[in-house]
C-alpha cells in the first residue's frame, strides 16, 4: 500500500515540471543576428548560418545543428552545448568559457583564438579539428575528449 502511495506521488510531482522545448521565437533572433542570452535553444538548426559576434551566454543548445556555420566571436560562455553538432564551424574567436560540450561533435571545426577555459569536452570528437591557437585548453580537458591525427592542439 505504502509503494503505491509513494508511486503516486511521484507521479503527480512529474506532471508539474516544466516542459524544456525549443523556443521558436528565440530561434529566429538568434539567426536574425541578434543576442539572446539564457534562451531555450534546444535542437535548434542553425547550420550553414552566418551568425557572429552575438551573446548567447546560459543558453541551452543541447543537441543543436551548428554544421558549416560561421560564428565568429560569439560567446557560449556557460551555454549548453552537450550533444551539439559543430561540424566544419568556423567559431574564430569564440567564447567557450565553462561551456558544457559533452558528447558534442567539433570534427573538422575552427576555433582559432577560441577561448575553452573550464568547459568540460568529456566525449567530444574533436577529429580534424583546428584548435592551434585556441585558449584556455588542459591537458586534462583533452584527456576527457576523443581526436586524431588531424586534430590541431596548442
Amino acid at each position: 500500500m505504502l509503494r503505491h502511495v509513494y508511486i503516486a506521488i511521484v507521479t503527480m510531482g512529474l506532471t508539474f515540471l516544466p516542459v524544456m522545448a525549443q523556443d521558436a521565437s528565440n530561434i529566429a533572433k538568434v539567426r536574425d543576428g541578434n543576442t539572446c542570452t539564457r534562451c531555450n535553444l534546444f535542437q535548434a538548426d542553425f547550420s550553414y548560418q552566418g551568425i557572429r559576434n552575438i551573446d548567447l551566454s546560459g543558453s541551452r543548445l543541447r543537441q543543436a545543428d551548428l554544421s558549416l556555420s560561421t560564428m565568429d566571436g560569439v560567446d557560449f560562455t556557460d551555454a549548453d552545448l552537450s550533444v551539439a553538432n559543430l561540424f566544419g564551424g568556423r567559431f574564430s574567436h569564440a567564447r567557450f568559457v565553462r561551456a558544457d560540450i559533452t558528447s558534442a561533435t567539433l570534427v573538422g571545426a575552427w576555433f582559432g583564438g577560441a577561448d575553452f577555459s573550464g568547459a568540460n569536452l568529456t566525449g567530444a570528437n574533436l577529429s580534424g579539428a583546428y584548435l592551434k591557437t585556441a585558449k584556455g585548453l588542459t591537458n586534462q580537458q583533452l584527456a576527457t575528449a576523443c581526436g586524431d591525427e588531424y586534430t590541431l592542439l596548442p
